[in-house]
């Protein structure tokens, strides 16, 4: 279970391609319940701010997520990500993965060169610094999601396929999102009309198939993840919007 927290990013897709973060205000709070089958096992918190990196305009992205109750007893959850993303180009220039998953940790500081295709990944724990080439328009797992939140509605209709590559960890996975519906969607705040949308994701490691994970976002200019469900490969986790604040269009939800 411990995997759902490191890969939660991989939920939150977007292009490949530069686009700017016109739809994000400065102060948004997204927070989430995790559930793996009938535990309530755990949270999630996404927050977005502006603020300088380098002396340019930038969005500072924080991902937190934790084991809670039960769960929490006998396997402890930490996961702390951080990603400042350009405000103009929406790539990502500096991330953070900072993990405690019952008895593993994992510290590691990712700097971001687009104009040559490279990165320099700083493993905390280990003291190490190393550049790695990857490829043009590469995202981190917090940027990525902010991207997919900053597209048209005309780049997400219903049968439409976009690929992507991220940067998780030490290694650079290609992706492709295929939306495959419109559904509404029960909440506690109510019903609300969503994309459903399925990330293509590797099998055989943590989730049953390549097309196990499903994320529904809000049918409108926001695209806020709603609800995600996961099939693992032993039971399913599902994470759904339990509080949300400073969003900059109004969420529909219909009672």
């Amino acid at each position: 279970m411990n995997k759902f927290f490191s890969l939660l990013g991989l939920f939150f897709f977007s292009l490949i391609y530069s686009q700017k973060l016109d739809n994000i205000q400065s102060g948004e709070v997204l927070n989430y319940r995790i559930h793996y089958g009938v535990l309530n096992a755990g949270t999630a918190t996404l927050s977005a701010t502006k603020t300088s990196y380098k002396g340019q305009p930038h969005y500072y992205v924080k991902g937190y997520g934790r084991t809670t109750g039960a769960v929490r007893a006998f396997f402890k959850v930490e996961d702390h990500y951080e990603s400042y993303i350009n405000e103009r180009s929406g790539l990502p220039s500096f991330y953070v993965r900072n993990v405690q998953e019952g008895g593993y940790t994992q510290h590691l500081e990712t700097l971001f060169n687009h104009s040559n295709n490279t990165l320099q990944l700083t493993d905390k724990e280990k003291n190490t610094t190393k550049t790695l080439k990857t490829v043009r328009g590469v995202q981190d797992m917090l940027s990525a999601f902010y991207h997919l939140r900053s597209l048209e509605p005309s780049d997400l209709k219903v049968g439409s396929v976009r690929k992507l590559n991220i940067w998780i960890d030490d290694e650079l996975f290609p992706f492709q999102l295929k939306v495959v519906g419109t559904e509404n969607v029960k909440t506690k705040f109510g019903t609300i009309n969503c994309l459903k949308i399925i990330p293509q994701v590797i099998s055989g490691r943590v989730f049953r198939d390549k097309e196990g994970v499903t994320l529904w976002v809000s049918n409108d200019r926001n695209l806020v993840p709603i609800s995600i469900k996961a099939e693992l490969a032993v039971g399913s986790l599902r994470a759904s919007i339990d509080s949300y604040r400073n969003v900059k269009y109004p969420l529909r939800f219909v009672k």
